[in-house]
């Protein structure tokens, strides 16, 4: 990292580490970022801050995404990361959540947000006051779970395929049917009997 660089990010921190009041809990430093620990419910003015603030210009939002602690009391980490190609600044904000407390939407400052949290709440079930939308978006309609919880099981509930019988999507329980694979469980050295297309023209070489 260049002195010019570091000089930038000390400057931030510590421009940062003075906004308690806008719901910054701490600002740690690591591999030529920062990262933000923030108070939930004063996520939009925070992000607000952040936006217009002459300091900071982030005014990308470029992702949303959660992080499942399952054994802590507020499982969820709700982290948002921002660009500021004014600065040429990268900034992680995170916040802590749990299944039953929504994260207020960042919807009004950051329109992009809409299908990032759409995202984290079908993938985590992470909830958002004051979305527009809050629907599922990669999943199926009637999806059961969540799939990046970490309690999710790793086969899934159901599977979806085209009945042409019936004409129609049908849902069954997950079938793991896998007699077209031929497992060999000794040393890949050693335990390989299968005879590889091409293989005979070697023995034809030799003689």
């Amino acid at each position: 990292m260049t002195p010019e660089r570091l000089a930038m990010i000390t400057e931030l921190k510590r421009h940062l580490e003075g906004l308690q009041a806008k719901g910054i809990v701490s600002v740690h430093a690591s591999l030529g970022e920062l990262t933000v620990i923030a108070r939930r419910d004063e996520i939009t003015t925070l992000l607000s801050f952040l936006r217009d603030d002459s300091q900071c210009r982030f005014e990308t939002l470029v992702d949303i995404c959660g992080c499942d602690y399952p054994m802590e009391a507020e499982r969820f980490e709700v982290v948002y990361h921002l660009l500021s190609m004014r600065l040429n600044q990268r900034l992680r904000v995170k916040i802590r959540t749990d299944e039953q407390t929504a994260v207020p939407s960042a919807v009004q400052v950051f329109p992009v947000a809409n299908w990032y949290e759409r995202e984290a709440f079908d993938m985590y079930g992470i909830l958002f006051s004051g979305h527009p939308d809050l629907r599922r978006i990669l999943t199926d309609y009637g999806f059961e779970g969540y799939p990046l919880r970490k309690d999710f099981p790793l086969t899934g509930h159901v599977e979806v395929r085209y009945d042409d019988a019936a004409k129609r999507v049908v849902y069954e329980p997950v079938k793991l049917v896998q007699e077209y694979r031929n497992f060999d469980f000794l040393s890949p050295w050693e335990g390989m009997q299968a005879v590889i297309p091409g293989d005979e023209k070697s023995g034809e070489a030799k003689s």
